[in-house]
């Protein structure tokens, strides 16, 4: 099972906005990461469905701090935002991706952090799905057959070699907005059409059918560094999501929100 590869269409016209050098990205530790070979049977078991804790806001306001300090370049209500959902979530997690779909996907736009070891370990580009948008995402869905990538805390499940090749399985933990992901095939894998190559030739990365996926050289590691049951969070400055989401709004989160 893994997310169908799409042909990225060419755009005509468009400027690149101050990319980075891909030869920039590359994993910040390679001690860091898990050996690349390992690799997970596929494994279609569901974790029971993730019951947001009632967190404290002095884990909260830590794990923010640190989340600045190891990414300084990001914004800072993204950070805080992920901080809250994964302190709701699981406060003992050990790995934790972002995603920010507010930037365009020119610039490097996720995360990856050792938690544990306090260190930041990926900083790399990352695709949308096609029917997202295209050089910036607007548009996200939990809808199957939409094209569309999806918003929300995410749990990572086990690896395996599908059509894509190494890829991770995705659990998305919030009803109605992430949660058909695994039906979905929603994975991480690698892709050609994330590189800087192809950023020269189109103005953009391509784009997928709602998969994350990152640059093909960088994907057997980084998926070995966030796989069985770490975290995703994926964020764009949408109204409703942000409203409504159990993992925003646990009560931890909202005595922290009256601190700052």
């Amino acid at each position: 099972m893994s997310c169908r590869p799409c042909t990225p269409l060419k755009a005509s016209g468009l400027f690149i906005l101050g990319f980075l050098s891909v030869s920039s990205l590359t994993a910040i530790s390679a001690s860091s990461v898990l050996a690349a070979g390992s690799k997970a049977a596929p494994d279609t078991a569901r974790h029971s469905p993730a019951t947001p804790h009632s967190p404290s806001a002095a884990d909260a306001g830590s794990l923010i701090r640190t989340l600045t300090r190891l990414a300084p370049t990001a914004n800072p209500e993204v950070l805080k935002l992920a901080a809250q959902a994964l302190n709701c979530a699981d406060p003992n997690a050990q790995r934790l991706a972002i995603i920010d779909f507010s930037l365009p996907s020119t610039e490097p736009r996720l995360w990856v952090f050792d938690l544990a070891q306090s260190r930041l370990v990926f900083h790399e580009l990352v695709s949308h799905g096609r029917g997202s948008g295209d050089t910036i995402a607007s548009n996200f869905s939990n809808t199957p057959e939409s094209y569309q990538s999806s918003l929300g805390l995410f749990r990572t499940m086990n690896s395996y070699e599908g059509s894509n090749g190494y890829s991770l399985r995705l659990e998305g933990l919030e009803p109605g907005v992430n949660d058909n992901a695994f039906e979905r095939a929603i994975v991480i894998h690698g892709a050609d059409y994330v590189s800087e190559d192809f950023i020269k030739q189109t103005g953009r990365i391509g784009r997928s059918h709602g998969c994350p996926a990152v640059r093909s050289e960088i994907a057997i590691p980084l998926i070995d560094s966030i796989k069985d049951s770490q975290y995703l969070f994926t964020y764009y400055p949408d109204p409703a999501w942000l409203a409504s989401s159990r993992f925003l709004h646990c009560p931890g989160n909202q005595e922290l929100a009256m601190k700052r």
